[in-house]
């Protein structure tokens, strides 16, 4: 039936298959990577078989698209559907963790408080899919995931249930029928309750261990769920609490009339029996028969329904018993002066004393009414309506999840009839009290979010950059870790949004340290590399990333710095004629820039009359300013005159 997909395929296009993770009755799961968003999915591809019946296939399209549409914290999310390869996919979130099954097959009986902690969980998960339509059709632990921190994820929400004709198919849902409400089981039609059964069984297993029914076959198992009381689980772990086992037996009740009628009566179910109280509406449980007690109780049933057809049967009864006391039968039948005549006569006097006795408690006995039902009021509300009725009130004090001064629990419960004038015993919610701000360091934004919800906080989310943390997880709550806060509360979730971006400083031109210091004020590291350079040693040349661009807080910004060239040997050149000068300097590796300076002597005319820097030491590649004499002979005398006389 496997759909057998070999490592390294890819589904859809974009779903590259990992590993195997499992497979059920209708569809084999794997890990893969989602090749558009680089995250790990679980993938569920259904066996071709289902994808043959068009019926099928349009309620897993239907169905898919509403558990699509199921964003909560203990419901797996659904990302994607289609179809690949003659059959369809769901690509659900990937959970780290184990299958509840897989726990309790490890260690058995839970405690009570851990499973009444993973019930509550499962059936949060229950009322939000039924408060939008959706029922689950399969609860059971195999799709419950439980992660490190105790957070349980109900998985295959949309997944459509075999039809009848699979009941019979050898392993089809075989591990699914201990867990069939019994409307499901005789193919009637479900609804929220037919999940709530379901959530029962699992709750009963966690507690002793194992299903309240089991057989050879899913048939076998079906007609126990249809017609067959669980054993009390009490009688199979002691230590499971009566109030407790009240909720799981009312949860597994054949009418649906008598079960939990919505999850969150499921759960308000548990927390009064967690606080001690018995549940209003809790049925009553018949102790389980003594071992070798069974024949005498089928035995005692026949000899009642017998004596219900008259007085001479019971008679004949009685008759009977006497023969088997001894003496002749025939003799201690028709004696009508014997011992049986004084037992006789013995026999009248305690049927009129019995009777006289049942006249005088009838006299005798108070007013009765029924208890209202107070549960969920508060406290003053309560005691008003219970006065109202006839009856005195007392009151205790626990600390549960409800709000303070709200009445948790009643003894005896509403509904029940009970003395007028009798004390009804109220259950008051002192409050959630506090928890311990739990860490959060190292999570994901949504792992975080889980943790603090289920240490029972209202979260909501704040972004903040970091330098360290990166963006997209948890930097830490407000109030901080360890701090004792009110469950139920509103508390701060500290996410990362990666490190601040800050506009870069411009700093060239100015002196290494002042720029060193600019740039460290602004929140960035600072790397200088050196360059030789003819401006003054230690200025910014240059600087990487420029100055106006954005840059994360803490990056590196890369500085070019002007130092001192190499020096050289000046070579003097005065005296000498031009050409000479200019080849000279710049064989010794300088620039030349030459002024012309005029001269009296023609003798100087195209000499080097003077050099800056005429010796000693410069930096390389630097100039050699020589000027360079420039002779003009003065004008003839007569020239002259003949000019001003012009």
């Amino acid at each position: 039936m496997s759909t057998g997909v070999e490592q390294g395929t890819t589904i859809d296009g974009r779903y590259r298959v990992e590993y195997l993770l499992g497979s059920g009755g209708m569809a084999d799961v794997y890990c893969a990577t989602d090749l558009q968003l680089d995250r790990e999915v679980a993938i569920k591809l259904l066996y071709r078989r289902f994808a043959q019946d068009p019926e099928f296939v349009e309620r897993f399209r239907r169905e898919a698209s509403a558990a699509a549409g199921l964003q909560h914290q203990h419901v797996v999310s659904v990302y994607d559907r289609g179809e690949w390869d003659g059959t369809y996919y769901i690509a659900m979130e990937y959970l780290q963790g184990r299958t509840l099954k897989a726990i309790i097959n490890e260690y058995g009986a839970l405690d009570s408080d851990w499973a009444i902690d993973m019930t509550r969980q499962i059936l949060s998960a229950a009322r939000f899919a039924h408060r939008r339509n959706v029922i689950h059709r399969d609860f059971k632990p195999h799709n419950v995931i439980v992660d490190d921190d105790g957070l349980a994820t109900v998985t295959d929400f949309g997944i459509a249930r075999a039809g009848a004709s699979d009941m019979t198919q050898t392993g089809s849902i075989m591990g699914t029928a201990q867990y069939l409400s019994p409307e499901q089981a005789q193919g009637h039609a479900v609804n929220e309750q037919s999940d709530l059964y379901s959530i029962g069984v699992i709750l009963y297993e966690m507690v002793t261990g194992q299903v309240p029914f089991d057989g050879e076959s899913a048939v076998t198992i079906a007609l126990k769920h249809v017609s067959e009381v669980p054993t009390p689980p009490c009688s199979i772990n002691p230590a499971i609490s009566p109030q407790l086992q009240a909720v799981i037996m009312r949860a597994l009740a054949k009418d649906q009339g008598q079960r939990f009628a919505t999850a969150d009566e499921f759960i308000a179910a548990l927390d009064q029996a967690r606080a001690g109280v018995m549940p209003a509406g809790a049925p009553a449980i018949p102790a389980p028969p003594r071992t070798g007690e069974s024949t005498a109780i089928g035995m005692s049933g026949q000899a009642l329904a017998a004596g219900a057809v008259g007085a001479a049967g019971g008679a004949a009864a009685v008759g009977y018993s006497n023969r088997g006391n001894g003496g002749n039968g025939s003799n201690g039948a028709n004696d009508d002066d014997g011992p049986s005549r004084r037992w006789w006569i013995f026999a009248g006097g305690a049927v009129v004393a019995v009777g006289l006795l049942i006249l005088l408690l009838l006299v005798l006995k108070p007013d009765q009414a029924t208890v209202p039902g107070v549960v969920g009021s508060e406290e003053a509300t309560a005691q008003t309506v219970l006065v109202r009725a006839g009856f005195k009130t007392d009151s205790v004090v626990k600390q549960s999840s409800s709000p303070k001064g709200q009445v948790i629990g009643q003894d005896p419960p509403g509904g029940e009839q009970a003395d007028k004038g009798s004390t009804v015993t109220l259950t008051i919610s002192d409050g959630p009290g506090s928890v311990v701000m739990p860490s959060v360091a190292g999570l994901s934004a949504s792992q975080a979010q889980r943790r603090l919800q289920n240490a029972g906080f209202t979260v909501r989310t704040r972004k903040q950059s970091s330098d360290t943390v990166p963006s997209g997880d948890a930097i830490g709550t407000l109030p901080p870790e360890g701090t004792p806060v009110d469950q139920g509360s509103t508390v701060t979730l500290v996410v990362s949004s990666g490190k601040a971006t800050v506009e870069v400083p411009a700093v060239v031109g100015q002196n290494v340290d002042d720029a060193r210091a600019t740039l460290r004020g602004a929140g960035f590291g600072v790397n200088v590399t050196s360059e030789e350079s003819t401006s003054t040693p230690g200025t910014v040349l240059r600087q990487d990333p420029g100055a106006g661009t954005k840059a994360d807080k803490g990056a590196t910004i890369a500085l070019v710095v002007a130092k001192a060239p190499a020096t050289t040997k000046v070579p003097n050149t005065v005296g000498e004629d031009e050409a000479s000068s200019i080849a000279e300097i710049q064989g010794a590796g300088f620039k030349v820039t030459i002024d012309r300076v005029d001269v009296a002597n023609e003798s100087e005319d195209g000499t080097v009359v003077s050099q800056n820097p005429s010796g000693g030491s410069a930096p390389s590649g630097s100039t050699v300013t020589i000027g360079v004499g420039r002779y003009t002979p003065p004008p003839a005398a007569g020239a002259r005159l003949r000019g001003v006389w012009r």
